[in-house]
């Protein structure tokens, strides 16, 4: 047995974690088993009182009994990934930001993203991904061109591993056989010379299937909705890596609700303080039905040059 004096703050739940006890309710049952009648513990911990605690062994037989509620199956649930038959549109919302000493500069836009399923081959699933709708906060004639050029590639193709991974992407055979006239349409809506600088790079890049691949994996929402978030859960935690800015984060999720019988409702952060100048938070609805996110909202932010980068992220089904 163990005599631990409360502290102010002290809760059954920190006291159990410090002790490596797993479930906190036996922290208060055994003191009351054993303590003195004018120290039992009705429900709040009294700062100044003492507290007895379970040696090892006591505390490995609690343990023994897997009654944690982190041991829970609606705490470890099994997320699944069955995509079959799905279409949906998701408005996705981008804002970036800067603080630099109090000075913030702004950017934000948004746009509606189609997901459609085509088929499972291989043991990978097809997508069709496109973008319309687009919206910006800043309208410039950049923006425009921007946006253009990825109208003209019309839908692309996405596949992911039966986890729901991000494998490759592609741009179709169709769209690269009718490159040279969807160009030509490119350079008479943009006739001037920084434009004509843009669509060589835009061109080089969709002819080149690894580069193509590589920046369309960067895209926010294609690397959160396939990443690794059905990884396995255990005692109420599932870890995975996403990546953000050239960094690959180690990211812990917990269930956040056991509200909504259809949905699992998950919290995400950083595994570790691997950075103090790094953070990352999200939240997202997940369908039990087929795995598939029905919303979601990620903040992610790094400090450099003691200026202070902001991302906030978020889609929704439509």
């Amino acid at each position: 047995m163990m005599i631990h004096f409360i502290l102010p703050g002290d809760t059954l739940e920190n006291i159990a974690e410090k002790i490596k006890l797993e479930n906190p309710v036996y922290v208060k049952e055994f003191h009351n088993t054993y303590c003195r009648h004018e120290d039992f513990i009705e429900k709040e911990l009294v700062p100044g009182k003492k507290l007895l605690l379970p040696d090892l062994k006591k505390i490995n037989d609690y343990n023994a009994r897997n009654d944690a509620p982190f041991k829970s199956l609606e705490r470890n649930p099994e997320i699944i990934f069955d995509p079959v038959g799905f279409l949906n549109d998701f408005k996705v919302k981008i804002k970036e930001s800067t603080d630099d000493g109090g000075k913030i500069i702004e950017n934000a836009f948004s746009y509606v993203a189609s997901l459609q399923w085509i088929k499972n081959e291989f043991n990978e699933h097809l997508f069709h991904f496109s973008k319309d709708q687009f919206s910006n906060l800043h309208d410039t004639k950049m923006s425009y061109l921007a946006v253009e050029s990825m109208n003209c590639l019309g839908s692309v193709e996405v596949y992911a591993n039966s986890k729901g991974e991000l494998v490759r992407t592609a741009v179709k055979k169709q769209i690269l056989n009718d490159l040279n006239g969807i160009m030509a349409k490119l350079y008479d809506l943009f006739p001037d010379k920084y434009a004509a600088i843009y669509l060589e790079e835009f061109k080089y890049v969709v002819q080149n299937p690894v580069l193509f691949d590589q920046k369309m994996k960067q895209d926010y929402f294609l690397k959160t909705y396939f990443s690794s978030f059905r990884n396995p859960f255990r005692n109420g935690k599932s870890f995975f890596e996403i990546n953000f800015n050239s960094d690959s984060l180690p990211i812990q999720q917990t269930v956040n609700s056991l509200e909504n019988q259809n949905e699992i409702s998950l919290v995400q952060s950083l595994a570790d303080d691997i950075q103090n100048n790094l953070s990352f938070t999200g939240n997202l609805t997940v369908s039990k039905n087929n795995g598939l996110i029905k919303n979601m909202d990620v903040r992610q932010s790094y400090k450099q040059y003691d200026i202070k980068y902001t991302t906030d992220f978020s889609f929704e089904a439509v």
